[in-house]
């Protein structure tokens, strides 16, 4: 028995079992496709820190996939041993922004379907994806909210600050307070009135506050 009678019935045979152009049309595909989708990510992007090893792994992702899907749909055999090997893969990579999910998941949904030979699916799909995507990113859907950070003396200057926020901001919710014996330190979630942030001049100029500090915050919104 020859080394490629070994291999006839199982290996060899199955070189021919896909076509090398449709292999060929769906990882190029991919490329375009999950390079669109790289591109929509960095214009979109709103988070702290921008990554671009993220946005080429989107990219790799889609081309990964559908190779994947190429080898399953050629090998009824093949696929039940692939469930097997990807149900042991664990990503221990922690997800910051929420929206990076959704790249991830239309990343990977792209190469399965390109996979499966489902080209104007991923074409039309992706587009309509990339569309709304951009819309609502562009639009202002709520108030800016800002974290502020205020030092103070005592509890007459904490009063004091707290009744000129009521007056000049929208809303303002008190996240948490520290005593010491240099003083209080408050952190208020707040939303300022058309992006007026004035008031934050005349905290920093009431007497008994040493420090005022507003910053810009992207965590859960006040309901």
């Amino acid at each position: 028995m020859s080394f490629s009678d070994v291999f006839k019935s199982s290996f060899l045979s199955n070189i021919n079992s896909f076509s090398t152009l449709d292999v060929l049309l769906a990882l190029g595909l991919s490329f375009v496709l999950g390079l669109f989708i790289f591109m929509i990510y960095k214009k979109t992007y709103s988070g702290v820190m921008y990554s671009d090893s993220f946005g080429i792994s989107l990219i790799a992702m889609s081309m990964i996939t559908s190779l994947v899907i190429i080898a399953v749909t050629s090998n009824v055999v093949l696929s039940l041993g692939m469930v097997g090997a990807l149900s042991i893969v664990r990503f221990r990579t922690a997800i910051k922004e929420p929206m990076d999910i959704a790249f991830l998941f239309w990343s990977i949904a792209v190469g399965i379907v390109l996979g499966a030979g489902l080209l104007p699916l991923a074409i039309i799909g992706s587009v309509i994806i990339g569309i709304i995507i951009v819309v609502f990113s562009t639009r202002k859907l709520g108030d800016t909210p800002y974290i502020l950070v205020i030092s103070c003396d005592d509890e007459s200057t904490e009063t004091a600050v707290k009744e000129l926020l009521n007056k000049e901001a929208k809303k303002n919710l008190l996240k948490s307070k520290s005593v010491s014996k240099l003083g209080v330190e408050l952190t208020y979630e707040i939303r300022v009135k058309n992006d007026d942030t004035h008031f934050v001049n005349q905290i920093s100029t009431t007497e008994g506050v040493s420090n005022a500090v507003l910053v810009s915050y992207n965590g859960e919104y006040m309901s």
